[in-house]
């Protein structure tokens, strides 16, 4: 917050003053308003397609894996073995355009002849799915197991569908998991830098890449006001949430 109120006009070399320079906020969102508002759109589509991916899976290892549940616990984590920057290198070649995904979905016509994936907001999307999917599953996770499997019951013995029951009593009572698995997912992903770097073009780069550049470039004003704009809005947001989802006793 300090730093975010120096006077611009300073430098690395003549140093920073104190001034208030409130204007450094107007400034800096003024000129890198579509990076933050992307790097939320991106956080959000990633979130969701971790709850898409990350609930059926850790459904199954609480209910359905029998001996098989360590096995799949461990297979969960396994990817924390290896580096962060290495699982996101992995991606390009797993995206790349002349390996075997793009070549068979350019054979479906999924894919127009020349069509890519890497370098767009797919590949970034799905680095950041990817690589933070542990965060959705082990929380939803550790909701389930606790989940006594008679109220299942109870709820086919009350002729009610796999739907409503799923509507009325596991959703619910997974729901501590699931908003603590959004929040780890949602929160590290707005400001994440490597998988835009990695995986995306000059026109997907989230704030956390104007951040890490500007503070690079000695620009320490511009990058403290962005860096304490991603944490207030997050704040926000997760406070609004929290108090939607009816778990506020997370805060």
């Amino acid at each position: 917050m300090a730093t975010s109120l120096y006077d611009p006009a300073g430098s690395l070399q003549t140093g920073y003053a104190m001034t208030g320079h409130w204007q450094n906020y107007v400034e800096a969102l003024g000129d890198y308003a579509p990076q933050f508002v992307r790097s939320l759109v991106y956080a959000l589509l990633a979130t969701v397609a971790c709850i898409v991916l990350g609930f059926p899976l850790a459904y199954a290892i609480a209910f359905k894996a029998g001996r098989w549940k360590n096995l799949m616990l461990v297979a969960v984590i396994a990817p924390f073995f290896t580096s962060f920057l290495v699982r996101t290198l992995s991606w390009q070649y797993i995206l790349g355009d002349n390996e075997a995904l793009v070549g068979f979905l350019r054979s479906i016509h999924v894919l127009a002849p020349d069509g890519y994936l890497l370098a767009t907001p797919f590949a970034v999307v799905t680095g950041l799915t990817y690589n933070f999917l542990p965060f959705m599953v082990l929380p939803l996770y550790a909701s389930l197991e606790k989940l006594d499997p008679r109220l299942i019951e109870a709820g086919a013995d009350l002729y009610a569908s796999p739907v409503t029951t799923f509507r009325t009593v596991t959703l619910p009572l997974a729901m501590p998991g699931l908003v603590a698995g959004t929040l780890l997912t949602f929160i590290p992903s707005a400001g994440d830098y490597i998988n835009s770097e990695l995986l995306g073009n000059p026109r997907t780069r989230m704030i956390g890449n104007e951040i890490q550049d500007l503070f690079g470039a000695g620009d320490y004003p511009t990058a403290a006001s962005l860096s304490v704009t991603l944490m207030a809005a997050i704040v926000v947001l997760v406070f609004v949430y929290v108090r939607r989802a009816g778990t506020e006793e997370l805060l």
